[in-house]
Formats: structure tokens, sequence, C-alpha cells
């Protein structure tokens, strides 16, 4: 028997292409030229990322067989004790997704086919469509339904809407305001002029961004039925997920969640009890290829399909790992998809590509995607205060973004 190829290196690679900080793990391994890629990229806290595979996880890697991916991950996993947080969680996935890259190189074969090969050819996939008022985001529906895209989220104001008529206190600090009720009156007008305008064709999603007590994003879900979402996204917060068997109960507008959650405590009674339709989880947040890859099992066996997470702070190494699971998936429902720049292609040859709505993988091994690191050096990670997160009630209250 041949020795085993063992873990030589561990780096991580930040870069920032865009608006969104990205972070790529890169294991080196024994064997010459042979390396994996994967997404860490926990965008708000990059850096403590980056410190926790450098300090933490390196040396843990160091010298361990590239294939015991499974005994790995458990390992990393219970490792540090305390588990099942968004910084460990990420450093975690970006471990997890380079080694599943790995040994698709070994085997010669795309992801799609190790986990057990094509359930379909391509990817269907949602993009958004903003603006500031139900006219303009009308427009913007219609070019992309001019593009080819069949599913749009429609959202106006950004999260939580923008309201002219808000009253602050005197004095009132900095943030980024919203009203919840002007925002429940302006997006159901919104969805209203748009699905009358453009038609039933047409799949419109919507996404609440957990912006809403569960009274009132119980009361929303219901006086948006007559609209016939694709789904409603993250109608409720991670904290307040034992509201969903009351919304169950209250609606049949199709629910969609996960993005935020970390631990199996939040993504389990949620299918197990089916009070869901589509999980949507980070999947470099809940750990990377190999817990999402159980989860989509787990959720196949009651009726739920998957939504993985996929906006601009996944990094394309990410978004490469989200069109392998859909391919493969039976229960698979939908694909985020953010339209990458000529930037990111370029940095990251190998992204999947977009034709007619529809996301297409390469046949390339492994992830089939690469890092131009040269390129991504120019573009460094700042530090940053994110303001989109400092959100606040009419009343000056810090609240959830």
């Amino acid at each position: 028997m041949s020795a085993p190829i063992t873990i030589r290196d561990v780096k991580v690679i930040l870069t920032k292409p865009g608006r969104s900080r990205l972070a790529v793990v890169k294991i080196e391994t024994s064997e010459s030229g042979l390396y994996g890629l994967g997404c860490a990229t926990f965008t708000q806290r990059i850096f403590a990322v980056k410190a926790a595979i450098e300090h933490h996880f390196k040396d843990f890697l160091i010298g361990r067989d590239v294939d015991r991916i499974e005994e790995i991950w458990n390992m990393a996993m219970v490792h540090g004790y305390w588990r099942n947080g968004p910084v460990l969680n990420n450093a975690i996935s970006g471990i997890d997704q380079a080694l599943w890259d790995i040994k698709g190189k070994r085997a010669n074969m795309p992801l799609y086919q190790l986990l057990g090969g094509k359930s379909r050819e391509a990817a269907a996939v949602y993009v958004h469509a903003d603006g500031r008022d139900p006219q303009e985001v009308e427009d913007n529906v219609r070019k992309y339904m001019e593009q080819g895209f069949r599913y749009i989220r429609v959202q106006m104001g950004g999260y939580g809407g923008k309201s002219d008529m808000m009253v602050k206190p005197e004095n009132a600090p900095s943030g980024n305001y919203f009203d919840p009720r002007a925002y429940c009156r302006n997006m159901l007008n919104m969805i209203e002029h748009v699905r009358t305008t453009v038609g039933e064709e047409i799949e419109i999603l919507h996404d609440i961004h957990e912006r809403l007590a569960p009274i009132q994003a119980i009361q929303f879900a219901k006086d948006v039925e007559p609209y016939k979402l694709f789904f409603l996204e993250d109608a409720l917060a991670p904290e307040d997920i034992a509201w969903f068997q009351t919304m169950r109960q209250q609606t049949a507008t199709p629910l969609a969640m996960g993005e935020l959650f970390n631990s199996p405590h939040e993504w389990k009674p949620l299918i197990t009890e089916r009070l869901i339709d589509f999980i949507r989880m980070h999947v470099s947040q809940m750990g990377g290829i190999t817990p999402a890859r159980n989860v989509a099992i787990l959720a196949n066996m009651y009726g739920i399909r998957t939504a993985w997470h996929g906006p601009e702070d996944t990094s394309p190494v990410g978004h490469a790992a989200n069109l392998h699971l859909d391919l493969w998936v039976p229960n698979f429902g939908i694909q985020e998809w953010y339209r990458p720049s000529e930037l990111d292609y370029e940095m990251f040859p190998g992204l999947p590509e977009i034709r007619n709505g529809y996301l297409y993988a390469n046949d390339q091994p492994g992830l089939g995607i690469d890092i131009n690191e040269e390129l991504a050096a120019k573009y460094p990670c700042d530090d940053v205060v994110e303001d989109w997160t400092q959100t606040r009630l009419p009343d000056g209250t810090p609240t959830r973004p």
C-alpha cells in the first residue's frame, strides 16, 4: 500500500474584488502540485476566521491524511470543545471544501460525481430586483426577464425598506433606520404591483430578512398569499424559530429559512416537523460540504427542498460548492445567484457560468475552480465598521439587521 497523501500546509487568502471581503482556504499536500480550495467567508468577521485557521487549525491539520474528510471534520468540530459558532464553522468549512476539492482531483471527477452523480444538468437560479418604488422594481424585474431569468426576488429600498415619514426622537443616534409597520404596507403594495404587471408566469420571491416581530411576520405571510410567492425568505429570526409552528398553521405561503443557522438544533426541528419548504443555509456558516450533504439528505426524507444561500459575500469557491450540491441533490429547489463581475471571473478561473437562467458547472475535477493569487493580492481586505448591520427602529432602539 502506498503512503497516504498528507496535508503539507494551510493558507488563508483574503481578497475583496467587490463590496464583500472574501476568505479562501488553500490546502497544499505532500503530492507536488496537488491542492484544494475552500470557502471560509464570514465577511463581517473575516480576520477572526483567518486567525482561527492560522493559529488553531493549521498545526492541527498538518500531516493528516487528506482522504479522511469525515474524521477531520468531526475532530475539528469538537477540538475546540465549544462548537457551532460562525467563526469556527467558517474556518472548518474552508478546510472541508478544500479536502473535497482534493478528493475530486485525486479521483479525476467533478465533486457532483463523488456525491452520487447529477440529478440535473444545470441549476435554476434566482436574482434580486430592487428599486426605490414599485415601478422601478417592476422595471428591474423586466430587465432580468429579458436576460432569461424566471425566478426573481423583489425588494424595495433595501432590507426593511425606506420610509420618508419616519419620525425620530431628538438626538437620535446614526444608524440604518426602518419602520416595521411601514415596511409591511409598502412591501405588500410593491409585491401586488409586480405580480399584477408582470403576470403569473414569473416566480417572485421576497426576503423579510428577520426584520419583523413574529406576529407581524405571520400577518405578512398571510397578507401576501394572493400573490403566490415562490417563497418568503427569513420571515423569522433564528431566536424565534418556535413561532414557525404558529406560522405554518396560519398560512400557505411557502417558507425558506436558514442563512444565519450554525447549529443542527436550529435546522433539525424545522425539517422533521415540516415547518418550512426550503432549507437555505450558508454552506460555509454551517461548516462546509460535509454537513450540507447530510442536511440535504435529511430534508429529502421530509419533502423539503434546497435553496442554498448564494450572496456576494460567498466567495466564488463557495458558489462552485453550492452548484455541485445543486446538481447532485434529488430535492433541489432553487439557487440564489449574485451575478459575478468580470474581475470575479478573472480572479477565479472556472467560476460557474449562467445561461438563460440556469447555472452550469464545468467538468473539471473537484470543485472545478481556481484562484489567481497574484491578482487576489491586488485587492486586499480592509478594516471596516459595517453600517447596514447597525439597524434601528424609528425610536432608535437597536434591532436585528
